[in-house]
């Protein structure tokens, strides 16, 4: 049976025109990463989201930071309902108390979520999927990949990375390798790597079945033959 993927924001740190920030979901159960724009995206398709759990790769704030005013919409709004599990990388708790202190109070995502800390490499069940998720390169900050398993389909997501072995072994035999693919070069970026262009992308995808590249300035081009995610692709794994 074919697992769906929705891409429901695919820009980068800054969105493109009319775009949301990253936000992928699994089968309408599992969000993968939920930034600034998502959230009034998947309410265009309903009336508060349902999902069953979110699951955050790293955290900058373009790949978290639509989980404050999902907070306010589950405690006070259409969301009251519904309490999806979160699950965050480690260390996430610690590393939000003073943010969240200064956006509302340090419990907010715990009297809105289940929440939970993943670890590396480490298998969990998230809305009936098993996610592994898998450490990458991404400047100084600790950040993961994931794989996904469903109806015996794999579907790999690299977050936010520069180059890295780690690359290849989230996308091996994956039947859809979701890929970051932010620069133009990468040679641009320095030393302290953070980003792929599209040949690294390219380069990592060889053992996956499909590419489809995300997190994309949309001022830059694509290389012909080469999938680009867009807000509002349905792809079937």
């Amino acid at each position: 049976m074919a697992v769906r993927l929705s891409i429901i924001g695919s820009s980068p740190a800054w969105p493109n025109a009319g775009g949301a920030c990253s936000g992928h979901r699994v089968d309408d159960r599992l969000l993968l990463d939920c930034g600034p724009g998502v959230l009034a995206k998947l309410r265009d398709q309903q009336a508060w989201p349902t999902v069953g759990a979110i699951a955050i790769t790293h955290l900058h704030l373009d790949h978290w930071g639509d989980l404050i005013p999902w907070v306010w919409g589950n405690l006070f709004g259409p969301g009251r309902e519904t309490r999806p599990a979160l699950w965050l990388p480690p260390g996430s708790r610690e590393a939000l108390e003073p943010v969240l202190a200064r956006l509302g109070s340090v419990d907010m995502l715990d009297r809105a979520f289940d929440v939970a800390e993943y670890e590396p490499r480490q298998p969990f069940t998230a809305a009936g999927l098993e996610v592994t998720a898998i450490p990458v390169v991404h400047y100084s900050i600790d950040a993961y990949g994931f794989r996904v398993r469903g109806n015996s389909r794999l579907f790999a997501y690299s977050g936010d990375t520069g180059p890295c072995p780690a690359l290849e072994e989230i996308a091996h035999g994956a039947d859809l390798f979701l890929c970051e693919a932010t620069l133009e070069r990468g040679e641009l970026e320095g030393d302290d790597r953070g980003h792929l262009d599209t040949d690294e992308a390219i380069a990592a995808a060889t053992t996956a079945h499909r590419l489809v590249l995300t997190h994309r300035p949309q001022e830059l081009p694509v290389p012909d033959g080469i999938e680009l995610a867009y807000d509002g692709l349905e792809l079937t794994v």
